[in-house]
């Protein structure tokens, strides 16, 4: 059995929980937390979002583990869309690579997801708790994340949210392979460029920030940041004012700064510049970006960086700055100034087309 702890890392094992209700991973009428009704047995797992928590839970009559993702019918009322689209995206997915969901049930005041269980907790901290780390490591890890979104967009899918925080590990063991998870702001691109914007401020692309209609480009944007946190421990793009952070993005403003860059290969340069290239068109794809020789060969170098990547990650990432994403309130105001209103997705790709490059706002939209 796999070993778990609110942190989803393996700290200490959880005593199994009893269910007994119509549904072989619903909880009974018993109450842990005032948002969702859980047995005192079942602690939290992963934690708790706008309109979810999510907990551990054992299906009835055998030692099968899931996430149980519990979802407020009346704090999602009017949002429904947003789950409808988020069990749409999984149900069409099976990767080894992507956090799996196994079961949905429905309560009169929740809705369940199963989720496929991972134990081994975020990106950062592994590396973190690594005693060793070189550029392989990270090769080999950005490999497993772009064959994970390589296959989703295969089958139309982009999942506009790529960062560190929903990159998790599926076991605490040091062979563990990474999973893509959290597709709440993923959509199906059923032929026509995507237009509402969202995500979190450091990892979105310059079309974004642009209001022009987008695709599956903005992914591979998104990998590329990445990538590059992954290899120096602090982002490409940052400031505390959004509109100078967007004016950097806009501009494709980065470096490769010493000493930290120092003893890295040209070729995770090189990969990292086709990944954070400015025009969509010319930005590599999934299907380029693996093949490329720093994934797909032996440029990257084995050297130790674990020193310096671990010291740059603790102190560029205990902000929360950089973990936010858009919020509401800058959204309405940027959106107020381009004429526009929040309509919706279909109704935000045609106004897209009006506005070419509106400039920069105060902020940018919701992570809705």
């Amino acid at each position: 059995m796999e070993r778990a702890s609110p942190s989803a890392s393996a700290r200490g094992a959880l005593p199994p929980p009893h269910l007994s209700s119509p549904h072989p991973l619903l909880p009974s009428s018993t109450s842990a937390s005032p948002s969702c009704p859980l047995p005192s047995c079942l602690r939290c797992l992963h934690g708790r979002g706008a309109f979810s928590e999510v907990v551990l839970a054992q299906e009835r009559g055998s030692s099968h583990l899931v996430a149980l993702k519990c979802i407020s019918k009346k704090a999602l009322r009017g949002k429904e869309a947003l789950v409808e689209n988020e069990i749409a995206v999984l149900r069409r997915v099976s990767h080894p690579n992507i956090v799996a969901l196994e079961d949905v049930h429905e309560s009169p005041s929740h809705l369940y997801l199963a989720m496929e269980l991972v134990t081994g907790g975020e990106l950062f901290d592994r590396i973190m708790e690594r005693g060793s780390y070189t550029e392989k490591d990270a090769s080999h890890l950005v490999g497993q994340v772009l064959g994970a979104v390589s296959y989703l967009h295969s089958l139309g899918i982009v999942h506009r949210d790529l960062k560190p925080e929903n990159l998790l590990y599926a076991t605490p063991f040091e062979d563990s392979k990474i999973m893509v998870s959290d597709f709440g702001l993923s959509k199906i691109q059923a032929g026509n460029m995507l237009g509402t914007a969202c995500g979190t401020p450091g990892y979105v692309a310059p079309e974004l920030l642009e209001q022009k209609p987008y695709g599956k480009a903005v992914d591979v944007w998104a990998l590329g940041v990445i990538s590059y946190i992954l290899l120096c421990g602090y982002p490409p793009f940052y400031d505390e004012s959004d509109p100078e952070l967007f004016s950097q993005i806009l501009r494709a403003s980065y470096e490769f700064d010493s000493p930290f860059w120092d003893d890295i290969s040209e070729s995770a340069k090189d990969f990292i510049r086709h990944l954070l290239e400015r025009d969509p068109q010319k930005r590599f794809t999934c299907q380029q970006a693996l093949q490329h020789l720093w994934i797909s060969g032996d440029a990257a170098f084995d050297k130790d960086i674990l020193g310096s990547v671990s010291e740059q990650i603790q102190k560029n990432f205990a902000r929360n700055h950089w973990k936010r994403a858009f919020n509401a309130t800058s959204f309405l105001r940027h959106i107020r100034k381009l004429g526009q209103s929040p309509e919706g997705e279909e109704a935000s790709e045609r106004r897209m087309a009006r506005h070419s490059h509106p400039g920069l706002g105060a902020g940018q939209p919701s992570n809705w």
